[in-house]
């Protein structure tokens, strides 16, 4: 795949594009900040956009702003978003328009090379790539009024599955269930959050977004 980043630590940046290239990715540029990004954004198309969350010069939301921008500008461009800590809100707000070729990871997750390579493979199909830790901490609130108090213990494993980006047959992989069992909870899911009403892959996202919004 072709890929551009942005990173401000110079040893991370230049760690990954060895790592990329090592793989047989082609990595068409890499910056040290969103808007040089941007910029060759207007002349390039990646597969996809690695990028840091917080960058120079406020190292605040400048990769948040960045990725949003890029997905609302050429959607067809995957983006994964890297994060030092967990705030599950830019998640929640990169996942807002679409749950398609988008990822959100911690980078310490970047050092399990297998999994951040197979996270850019989940983005490079459709698919989404969100950090397991991420959505091991999401406190879930327990109130009466809450759709989500109403699973059961195994309806909220699938869904923190399903949140992570994965698709049916490999939640039943990592939940050691058959891929009918998680049909079967994924509908239970659906109703309870009463998304039973909405087809197709829209309900996966919904369904997320709900999570993440806990």
């Amino acid at each position: 795949m072709r890929l551009m980043l942005a990173e401000d630590s110079t040893l991370l940046r230049e760690g990954l594009v060895r790592l990329l290239v090592e793989e047989g990715h082609e990595v068409l540029a890499s910056f040290g900040d969103a808007v040089s990004l941007l910029k060759e954004m207007e002349t390039r198309r990646p597969d996809i956009v690695v990028l840091d969350i917080r960058m120079p010069p406020t190292h605040t939301t400048e990769g948040l702003r960045a990725a949003l921008e890029i997905r609302e500008r050429w959607p067809e461009t995957g983006v994964l978003v890297l994060s030092q800590h967990i705030e599950r809100h830019y998640a929640a707000r990169l996942l807002a328009s679409s749950a398609e070729r988008v990822g959100y990871l911690l980078k310490d997750r970047v050092a399990q090379v297998d999994e951040f390579l197979d996270a850019l493979e989940r983005i490079q199909a459709g698919g989404a790539a969100i950090d397991p830790e991420v959505v091991r901490q999401l406190v879930i609130r327990s109130t009466h009024g809450d759709p989500l108090a109403r699973l059961t213990p195994r309806e909220r494993s699938v869904l923190e599955t399903l949140a992570q980006g994965l698709t049916n047959p490999a939640i039943a992989e990592q939940l050691h269930i058959s891929v009918s069992a998680v049909e079967k909870n994924l509908n239970a899911i659906f109703d309870k959050l009463e998304l039973s009403h909405t087809t197709g892959h829209s309900r996966r996202i919904l369904a997320v977004l709900r999570y993440l919004e806990s």
